[in-house]
């Protein structure tokens, strides 16, 4: 097995290993400093990040849900370290959309996604268990699809916005796309049912605006 170093020692870096295994990598995840690297509880190797050398020559994921952390870590090692798309065999895809996919980095794609067709996806998000993503659908980069969650078809979700666990986003039309504001979050089942503005967060159903 090629090792894989997994920026992460939380719950969901695991899950992150568990995708890597499945497709033989082995995971060596990375803490961000002592503290973090004492708490690690369970068998696989964990090193400090200042020791990335240790790696040498190894693919890279990052296992953290939150879309800024996540972000800082892609710009401080992007150029340096070659970062692989993790995709869960169980994942499903429209034609031609798995090659799409394929040709972004950083990407996260856990048990039981369905991608259907003539979605554009940017690089270092991650679509987690059971989410849908419909046709004509725009993701960009740092985008975090919580569990369960349905986007529609004609939406565009911009850049480091959240989408809550068993969240829904409904149809937008192919002349205007349904838009989600870039660093917005939408509330763990909320429906939405029009544009939502940047760096603000909906709740409810339908969603509205609390802050």
């Amino acid at each position: 097995m090629m090792n894989i170093g997994i920026f992460g020692t939380s719950g969901f870096a695991r899950e992150v290993g568990d995708i890597a295994y499945l497709l033989d990598y082995e995971p060596v995840y990375i803490a961000r400093d002592e503290i973090e690297a004492n708490a690690w509880a369970f068998p696989n190797e964990v090193i400090l990040e200042q020791d990335l050398q240790k790696l040498k020559g190894a693919m890279f994921a990052i296992g953290i849900g939150d879309n800024l952390i996540r972000r800082k870590v892609a710009e401080r090692y992007s150029t340096m370290l070659s970062f692989a798309n993790l995709i869960h065999p169980s994942a499903t895809f429209g034609k031609g959309q798995l090659e799409a996919v394929s040709d972004r980095k950083g990407l996260i794609i856990c048990a039981g996604v369905r991608f259907t067709n003539n979605i554009k996806v940017g690089d270092f998000s991650i679509f987690n268990l059971n989410a849908t993503i419909g046709h004509d659908v725009i993701c960009e980069h740092f985008v975090n699809i919580a569990p369960g969650s349905n986007i529609s078809g004609n939406v565009h979700l911009e850049s480091g916005c959240w989408i809550g666990t068993g969240a829904a986003i409904n149809q937008g039309e192919s002349e205007a796309k349904l838009r989600i504001g870039s660093n917005t979050t939408i509330g763990s089942g909320s429906v939405v049912v029009k544009h939502c503005e940047p760096n603000a967060v909906y709740v409810g159903i339908p969603a509205k605006r609390i802050k």
